[in-house]
């Protein structure tokens, strides 16, 4: 085995792949599969798995091709895929690096249009009540549409003819094609700019569903869902719809219904106009044919036939009234000067000098009696004193010492009671009437001198 034939696994692995790029159909080839182990990466680019019943491949979208997707790809999608399929070095393993993709089975198309119609639903701008109302007089209408095309000429033919009055404004659009979306959402800024406006009829003749596809974009949907001029949208034959005719305020079927929603029937005004003409005479000549009547009736009421009499009567009347006018003020006037008598007879007896004196009276008396009990009490406390102090002296151990008694104290100063409190050589103090007298035990000698008889 001669060493130059031994190569490495990067140089297999570089072998492989240009066996691939060398090959004209993996180099362009469609696949048909179905998706699984999708992830879209945060950096735009799309990863997952092409496979069908027998074998699976890993495929890369990157963020530069799937911007033009037309629908979103998931799981179990069944896709038909259009690209290169080569080697990815790093893991020595072949996959596709896929330029387009769409639904099989279901056009890219329709499926993006159902994706969309869902998102939008969801974000509410599809709400009933976030529809504007149109007005009932559109006196200057702006067109958004193609100048060349069927539409226009129906929309103006059926202004014309049904509101010759109404002003109508053509912003010309691109309604199919590359460019026609942002050619539609500019026009529709450029009529809420103007704000001059009172309606805005976007809008084209039929076609496929590629040719209304403008009219899909979610650009032109927000533009519609935005602006504040009222939007009819009249795209395609009476069986099309466009997410631009859900988002719209109105949706008309053609273009021809659309300019029959935007403005009234000026025959059919005048009409209207007349009748009310009509019931306004009638209701004025009824207005003053009563009003004749009354003025009859007046005319030959009392006051009209003897106006001298009717005023007697009145002046009568309002002498009365004068008359019961001071009797009522007279009677007010005595309530009210009773309710002052009375107040100031309140005011006198509750007067701030008559309470005082009433207070230092009952001071004064408060104060004596005060006084008196003050003197009672003490003399009562002085003769509870004296009692305590003749109670003590007759108790007082100086009193018995008086009549020959006294009392011996051991040398920790106790009372000696018994003669086992102390012992011989022991000094005591004896206390008598007039001094102490210090002694020495001698002796000590028990008896009993108090006999208990039993």
């Amino acid at each position: 085995m001669s060493r130059e034939n031994i190569l490495s696994v990067t140089e297999v692995t570089r072998y492989i792949k240009r066996q691939f790029e060398t090959d004209d159909v993996l180099q362009n080839v469609w696949i048909r599969g179905e998706l699984s182990n999708f992830k879209h990466h945060n950096r735009g680019h799309m990863y997952f798995t092409i496979k069908d019943e027998q074998a699976r491949m890993q495929a890369v979208m990157f963020a530069g091709n799937n911007r033009f997707l037309k629908f979103k790809p998931e799981d179990g999608m069944k896709v038909l895929i259009r690209g290169e399929i080569t080697v990815y070095e790093a893991y020595g393993q072949y996959q596709m690096y896929a330029r387009e993709m769409q639904p099989d089975g279901v056009g890219s198309l329709y499926m993006a249009y159902e994706q969309l119609k869902e998102k939008l639903e969801i974000e509410g701008l599809f709400s009933p009540h976030l529809k504007k109302s149109l007005p009932n007089y559109a006196m200057r209408i702006a067109v958004a549409t193609s100048p060349t095309g069927a539409a226009i000429r129906d929309i103006i033919t059926t202004i014309k003819r049904r509101f010759p009055i109404a002003n109508i404004t053509i912003l010309p659009v691109l309604v199919q094609g590359e460019g026609a979306a942002p050619s539609i959402v500019k026009a529709i800024r450029q009529a809420n700019a103007a704000n001059m406006f009172d309606v805005l009829i976007i809008g084209r003749g039929g076609g496929s569903i590629e040719e209304l596809w403008a009219f899909n974009e979610e650009a032109v949907a927000r533009a519609i869902y935005e602006s504040k001029v009222p939007i009819i949208s009249a795209v395609g034959h009476e069986t099309d719809f466009t997410i631009a005719d859900f988002v719209a305020d109105i949706r008309a079927a053609t273009p021809t219904a659309a300019a029959e929603l935007a403005v009234p029937e000026l025959k059919e005004l005048v009409k209207a106009i007349d009748l009310q003409k009509l019931r306004l005479r009638r209701a004025i000549m009824e207005k003053v044919e009563r009003e004749k009547q009354r003025l009859n009736r007046l005319q030959k009421s009392y006051a009209f036939r003897y106006p001298q009499q009717l005023v007697h009567q009145k002046e009568q009347e309002l002498d009365r009234l004068y008359d019961r006018l001071e009797r009522e003020m007279r009677r007010l006037l005595e309530k009210r000067s009773e309710q002052i008598n009375q107040l100031t007879k309140d005011i006198m007896r509750n007067h701030p000098n008559a309470k005082l004196a009433e207070a230092k009276q009952q001071s004064l008396f408060l104060r004596d009696q005060l006084l008196r009990n003050m003197k009672w009490l003490l003399k009562e406390k002085q003769n509870q004193f004296h009692n305590k102090v003749q109670t003590l002296e007759v108790l007082s151990p100086l009193r018995m010492m008086e009549r020959g008694y006294s009392l011996a104290f051991n040398d920790n100063n106790e009372l000696v009671k018994s003669v086992s409190d102390v012992s011989i050589d022991d000094a005591v103090q004896i206390r008598v009437m007039d001094g102490t007298v210090k002694c020495q035990v001698l002796d000590t000698k028990k008896e009993t001198l108090l006999k208990v008889d039993e």
